[in-house]
């Protein structure tokens, strides 16, 4: 299982139903962080569909800004929803950037780095990318039990399928969380003063159904719903769930992520 695939109808999903519920409250932080650093430059990698590429637009309206995914057609989404002269979009693998080195003053990734195969490759090239004291900054999600909504669906796709549960929430996005660890990685991989903050949010949809469709139509759990051919709507039970956990209506979580600055070497 790729779990880096956004490909067929779900970078759409992702970034209608996803992106406001999780990613849009996380953007606007980032960017605020970014912005305090005043950089004139930066590359944002796993930059999916531009949620905290339009945040930092609006946060640093004169930058040039460099957004990359693995993913085409998340970016082909988020061009459609920015079309700014000051960003370029651009396809690229976060373990091999086809930039030269020192020419960023920041870099900055939201929720990307999980999916990285491997880590201390990405820092390392995100590192020589940077410029010397150039600013890495990023986020990455909390415990599974710290992010209610998705706690709640993880919850509910295993007792759906209890003979194959799906593990994508605790494989990839849930599953680099131990900060001391992180910590260390980025010191390995050769940056200095690294530290982190723990970053709470609330989640909101506008409907339980809207946040089971977000998770379950919007991610790549999709794919591992649909390699079970359910002979159920997952999406049904799911809302169900969540209506029960959450209310019917508009409904609301907590959310918790971890964000990471390090900076390149003098």
């Amino acid at each position: 299982m790729n779990d880096a695939c956004f490909q067929g109808d779900i970078p759409a999903a992702y970034d209608r139903y996803l992106v406001p519920i999780l990613f849009d409250p996380y953007a606007a932080d980032l960017a605020q962080r970014l912005a305090s650093v005043h950089p004139h430059r930066v590359l944002e990698v796993a930059a999916g569909s531009g949620a905290l590429t339009r945040a930092i637009s609006s946060a640093l309206p004169h930058a040039q800004i460099i957004a990359t995914d693995l993913n085409q057609a998340m970016l082909d989404v988020a061009a459609l929803r920015h079309s700014g002269g000051h960003i370029a979009w651009r396809q690229a693998d976060a373990l091999s950037l086809p930039f030269p080195d020192h020419i960023f003053d920041t870099v900055t990734c939201q929720f990307g780095v999980m999916f990285f195969p491997d880590k201390q490759r990405a820092y390392r090239e995100i590192l020589r990318v940077l410029k010397p004291k150039g600013i890495f900054l990023f986020s990455t999600w909390d415990s599974l039990e710290s992010n209610a909504f998705a706690k709640v669906i993880m919850t509910e796709t295993n007792a759906l399928f209890p003979e194959d549960p799906l593990d994508f929430f605790r494989r990839t996005p849930h599953s680099y969380f131990d900060a001391e660890a992180i910590l260390s990685e980025l010191e390995r991989a050769g940056f200095e003063s690294a530290a982190f903050t723990k970053v709470e949010k609330t989640a909101h949809a506008s409907s339980a159904r809207d946040a089971a469709t977000a998770f379950c139509k919007g991610s790549p759990l999709r794919m591992e719903i649909e390699a079970r051919n359910p002979k159920f709507d997952v999406v049904a039970r799911v809302t169900a769930a969540l209506e029960q956990a959450f209310g019917k209506g508009p409904i609301e979580g907590p959310m918790s992520a971890l964000v990471f600055t390090a900076e390149a070497p003098r």
